[in-house]
């Protein structure tokens, strides 16, 4: 009589058995379950605690010893294997899996009879004392079984689990059922928001909400999605940044304001974006870039230990020390430093031939400080493994960040990197309502990719009108974070339910 724990397949790797037949089979079960009077989707369960809290009550029970009292657990059959008149069967709830000691003579003729039309992927009440087998594995005497919900297809195959990608993103609660490292990482991505709340509340900050559907999209560079509100008969945007909104409460006299928001951008799909993404976004009065710099750094320290334990990392094979200080370079030196170009000293032609030399194609009367940032999103950012800080953009990229109070053709801005990627931006925010009004119409003019709103935002300059006090802004991507910190690959590793082609298309395309 085996005990093992090894999860039978749900079908074997041949694929002899067909998963119309499996299906056919289930439904024959549920028909027959309930000719006798099963009810086979109940309302609730009592359970006296979880599988893992019940493990941990008996961690030090001897072999050969049986518990006095009953035990009372919920969760999905993950195998079943049957000898005569017994059945070893684990039982799988959402702290973990248990094993469970099925025999005739204890259960009953009848309540025996019926377990054999239950089917893997079927949810069960279970109820018995507690015991170890001769490998030491706890299980549970079964005394009372209960049908709670019959499945009707198949379960994942359990030797090689869920490993198509667009069915893992696609059917995340398969890849769930599947995929026991797929839940730790969502695990771990509520702990690393709560762990921010806890961090920010702590130093005194209001977390706040703001509008999601904006008259005018602002607070980024990005193309929004649109929608129509039918009663007002108007066009808004989903929101691409909350930043407009925030610093309208710096200005009303909150000094310290976050919010944790969902921002929709209407751009490509790749490993590092989805056009639903979660950003923290904070503003302090009173501070400039650099308060809120260390800031952020201070954050992505505290939470690599606090949820990893460690300030060196591994992510994706590459060794990354978080441990402060990071390095600080200016956006023109990091170009020198890490591409071996002396930007600084060429004039513009000199950068735009580079990077039309890469095929990169540039609009008439594209100014230098855009060039500047193109030449080093090509050839600077993927080499940025370390924990970088890159400041000093140039003024025509940061239309909401103060000047540099020594160098007008630079802003007191930055972003840092980790891996090649950018994880969050931050500046020394702007709160020269003329100077803003005359940079939001110089955007305008500068656009031809249709990622800037066509107006200018007169509310917000009306804000700032009444005086916003001197403030440091700062933003910072969850997602990323959340992938840093699990060793994710793909930003679709970390959200729940990312965004996909319609499975028609896909099915199209093939």
């Amino acid at each position: 009589m085996s005990d093992t724990t090894e999860n039978q397949p749900v079908h074997p790797e041949d694929g002899a058995v067909k998963e119309s037949e499996v299906i056919r089979s289930k439904k024959e079960n549920l028909k027959a379950l309930r000719a006798a009077g099963v009810e086979p989707y109940k309302y609730g369960f009592d359970r006296t605690g979880s599988v893992e809290s019940i493990k941990l009550k008996y961690i030090s029970i001897g072999e050969g010893v049986e518990t006095a009292e009953s035990e009372s657990v919920a969760g999905r059959l993950v195998s079943i294997r049957e000898h005569g008149k017994t059945t070893f069967a684990n039982v799988k709830d959402f702290t973990g899996t248990i094993q469970l000691y099925i025999k005739k003579d204890i259960l009953g003729e009848e309540k025996y009879s019926l377990f054999k039309k239950y089917d893997i992927g079927d949810i069960v009440g279970v109820t018995g004392t507690l015991f170890k087998t001769k490998t030491g594995e706890l299980t549970i005497k079964v005394t009372a079984l209960e049908l709670l919900t019959k499945s009707l297809l198949p379960m994942p195959e359990k030797f090689h689990g869920l490993k198509d990608k667009e069915i893992r993103y696609r059917k995340r609660y398969l890849d769930l059922i599947a995929n026991d490292d797929v839940k730790k990482t969502f695990e771990t991505r509520t702990r690393i928001i709560k762990e921010i709340r806890n961090f920010l509340d702590t130093k005194g900050f209001l977390e706040v909400e703001t509008p999601m559907m904006h008259p005018i999209p602002g607070g980024a560079k990005a193309k929004p999605f649109m929608t129509h509100h039918n009663a007002l008969d108007m066009q808004l945007f989903m929101r691409i940044a909350p930043e407009l909104y925030l610093k309208r409460l710096i200005v009303g006299g909150f000094e310290k304001v976050y919010e944790i928001n969902r921002n929709f951008r209407n751009e490509g799909l790749s490993i590092k974006h989805n056009p639903e993404f979660t950003m923290l976004e904070l503003y302090e009065a009173y501070t400039d870039y650099k308060g809120v710099m260390q800031m952020c750094e201070d954050v992505v320290v505290h939470l690599a230990d606090v949820i990893i334990g460690a300030r060196e990392i591994e992510y994706q094979g590459q060794k990354i020390n978080l441990a402060p200080p990071w390095k600080r370079i200016s956006m023109i030196d990091s170009i020198k430093e890490f591409a071996g170009i002396d930007a600084k000293n060429m004039d513009d032609a000199g950068l735009a031939g580079m990077l039309k030399a890469k095929g990169i194609e540039l609009r008439a009367g594209i100014s230098r400080g855009e060039l500047i940032t193109i030449l080093f999103e090509e050839f600077v950012e993927a080499k940025l493994i370390q924990p970088v800080f890159i400041t000093d953009f140039p003024v025509e990229v940061s239309p909401l960040s103060k000047v540099n109070r020594t160098n007008p053709e630079i802003v007191e801005r930055f972003e840092p990197y980790i891996f090649g990627r950018e994880i969050g931006n931050g500046f020394s925010e702007l709160n020269d309502a003329e100077d803003q009004e005359a940079r939001f119409k110089k955007q305008i003019e500068m656009d031809t990719t249709g990622e800037v709103a066509k107006e200018v935002d007169e509310d917000f300059v009306e804000a700032l009108k009444y005086g916003m006090p001197p403030t440091g802004g700062l933003g910072i991507g969850i997602d990323r974070i959340v992938m840093f910190l699990t060793n994710s690959a793909s930003i679709r590793d970390v959200i729940l339910f990312p965004h996909m082609r319609h499975e028609n298309i896909r099915h199209e395309a093939k």
